[in-house]
């Protein structure tokens, strides 16, 4: 008795035998093989493409004849007129076993398809998305049979689809029979599923096959701006990313001083939450608005954010978190409808997840992070620092991970600083400084060229030069340090202590002209006193909290750093470690993240997997309060100094020279003037 064909698929190895004739999709589903389908079979949605191989294949054993899949049929003829198949592929549906054939699945076909992270570390996504499209054709009500419409498309759903039980959003309630009779009772509907063990339920429904696509929102809701990343849910593809200025900035700069206002001002707490939703609800209309995709498709927004925003957004008084123990109100995942949060760009039934927060002072954005890039995996111990108005920082191994918050302000952002601005076109992004003649060459957004290049002016024309951005600043105080116009303890020296006169006094201090165009009705550019003070106490309040991690590990050293955020996507290592924002580890040893807590949020966006891992991989991360640690205190006054008042940072060393001067002599203060006798 001759047995019946094998069938073989690729990538997996996942072999069965199955009778002459049967679909390819058949196959691969009683074998389990990743192979999606949204019209469940009826050859009319193309996601289930394969590519049969023929020939000898000694590593499966079997030998592949060239008819061992049938001939195309007229539905593949005709989805190949109309929207057309690669040489070589076939609608797995339609195609049916002949005989032995070894069968690869595209990536593009496959349900858990891996979408690899080129903007930051190269882990990729395996899509595994709350949301997914189903095609049914739903029975036509019959006088005989009294079921309601709804009970016959779950029916639908149970029969073509597997899925014993569904539920519906009570929003679509009222226009379900239009659809379906539309559709002439055949619909494609939208089924989320938050966990395995949950009910799944309807949340959009189009007639016909609905072939417009499904997207959600990856949103990063920071202290100063909000970062949001348009996601299409099928293939993980980013169609477009916008970020905005949260408007809750005029409440305070900070997080605590949102926390005073809403101690301070009644209803103050209410006040910010429709502030940022409103804000939230912009972002969302623009960014579907540049893509040209309907906001009524965005089904799905996942939200990273520290403790304060993320109360903020849930409509709860922050207050809590401005006080030891700084108790969150939870510390759990969420997952709410869009109408929960008063999000009217949306759809009323789309979904909404926010990550878990790990304590009191680190928020689901460092989950985020901790998410994208794996510190607890790390082989060599590494130090991640997100840089923002509020720095999350994680510092882990294959041992343990640890993790705080450092209270830096908006100055890395630009904020506090007197030429500061956001980054956009115009705003000086790096500069160098000549230590010889302490001329200052730079260049700024949106122009490639330095500005001692010939064709500077002509391509800044448009936009000017308007300010200095964080990653600017960051590289002008690390620049002064190494021309000497600026000494360890961040005092700037006068024109005749440096040598410029680019140094000119400002009230009792000095400050360093980069650029003055005032003459001409252009921008005057300074770095001030008051920028490098700003700049110290951030820098400090940065490597402070990294120095307590490195403590409660019992080490003095790491083995790599890794910068994140948007802003530390931009910062120079060498600069950075000039200044002392991170400890001293070889330059080359130190990468980019970019945003890798809007990573993380995308992630969890596409991924189910990945949720359940970052819930369960939150209570293994160890919390270190600096709020209440003696040694934080210690860290930070030594930080001041530029690079550090006792750490000799030997990398560093090998790279540059940090000229030996002092502007602070014979009773000087910074100025150059000496003080009164009392």
């Amino acid at each position: 008795m001759s047995q019946d064909p094998l069938v073989i698929f690729t990538p997996s190895g996942k072999r069965g035998r199955f009778p002459v004739g049967t679909p390819v999709l058949t196959a691969a589903r009683q074998l389990g093989v990743d192979l999606d389908s949204v019209c469940g079979g009826r050859g009319i949605c193309s996601k289930c493409q394969v590519q049969p191989a023929y020939g000898d294949f000694p590593k499966h054993g079997v030998t592949v004849a060239a008819d061992a899949v049938g001939d195309r049929n007229a539905v593949e003829d005709r989805y190949d007129r109309i929207r057309g198949l690669k040489p070589g592929r076939r609608l797995g549906c339609q195609a049916c076993v002949q005989s032995d054939v070894v069968i690869d699945v595209p990536p593009e076909s496959q349900v858990h398809r891996q979408v690899v992270r080129k903007a930051a570390s190269d882990r990729p996504i395996t899509m595994d998305p709350a949301t997914r499209l189903y095609y049914v054709e739903v029975a036509e009500p019959d006088m005989l049979d009294p079921t309601g419409d709804l009970q016959r498309l779950g029916n639908a759903l149970r029969d073509q689809w597997d899925i014993p039980q569904v539920s519906l959003a009570p929003a679509l309630l009222p226009g379900l029979q239009k659809v379906l009779r539309k559709g002439d009772w055949k619909v494609t509907v939208a089924l989320h599923k938050p966990a395995a063990e949950a009910v799944p339920q309807i949340v959009a429904l189009w007639p016909g096959l609905h072939e417009s696509g499904l997207f959600g929102l990856a949103i990063d809701l920071g202290s100063t701006t909000i970062a949001a990343h348009l996601t299409d849910l099928d293939t993980g593809a980013v169609k477009a990313s916008a970020g905005i200025m949260n408007p809750q900035i005029r409440f305070g700069e900070d997080l605590m001083s949102r926390v005073s206002y809403a101690m301070m001002n009644p209803g103050g707490e209410v006040e910010m939450t429709r502030a940022v939703r409103e804000a939230i609800d912009a972002l969302a209309l623009d960014i579907c608005k540049e893509s040209g995709v309907d906001p009524s498709l965005v089904l799905e927004t996942v939200f990273v954010c520290n403790p304060v925003m993320h109360h903020l957004l849930l409509g709860i008084d922050p207050v809590e978190l401005g006080q030891a123990p700084f108790a969150l109100a939870t510390s759990d995942a969420l997952n709410l409808d869009a109408r929960d949060l008063g999000l009217s760009a949306l759809p009323a039934c789309a979904q909404v997840y926010v990550l878990p927060c790990i304590a009191g002072h680190v928020g689901a954005d460092a989950a985020a992070v901790a998410l994208s890039e794996q510190p607890g995996r790390a082989e060599e111990l590494t130090l991640i620092v997100d840089v923002g108005t509020n720095a999350e920082i994680l510092l882990g191994d294959t041992t343990r991970t640890l993790a705080c918050s450092s209270p830096t302000g908006p100055a890395f952002e630009g904020a506090q600083i007197s030429s500061g601005q956001r980054a956009a076109p115009g705003a000086i992004e790096a500069i160098r400084i000549d230590p010889e003649t302490k001329e200052p060459r730079f260049r700024v957004i949106g122009c490639d060229l330095w500005s001692d290049a010939p064709g500077f002016a002509e391509r800044t024309a448009a936009t000017g030069v308007t300010g200095i951005c964080g990653s600017g600043i960051i590289e002008a105080v690390a620049e002064m340090r190494l021309a000497g116009l600026l000494d360890p303890s961040g005092l700037i020296g006068s024109a005749e202590q440096t040598g410029t006169p680019r140094c000119v006094p400002m009230g009792r201090t000095h400050e360093y002209v980069i650029l003055d165009a005032s003459a001409k009705g252009g921008s005057r550019i300074t770095v001030t006193q008051g920028d490098i003070r700003a700049i110290q106490l951030a820098k400090s309040a940065l490597y402070a909290g990294a120095r307590l991690l490195m403590d409660t590990r019992g080490v003095d050293t790491v083995a790599r750093v890794t910068l994140a955020g948007a802003f530390g996507a931009h910062i120079s290592p060498l600069h950075a470690m000039v200044l002392g924002m991170i400890p001293d580890v070889p330059l080359e040893k130190v990468t980019s993240a970019g945003n890798a807590a809007g990573h993380g949020a995308r992630i969890a966006l596409c991924s189910l997997t990945a949720r359940r891992e970052i819930e369960a991989t939150v209570k293994e991360i160890t919390k270190v309060e600096t709020a209440i640690e003696p040694r934080f205190q210690e860290h930070f006054v030594a930080a001041n100094a530029i690079p550090h008042a006792s750490d000799p940072f030997p990398n560093l060393l090998t790279h540059v020279t940090l000229p030996a001067v002092s502007f602070n002599t014979q009773g000087e203060d910074g100025g150059g003037r000496r003080r009164r006798r009392r």
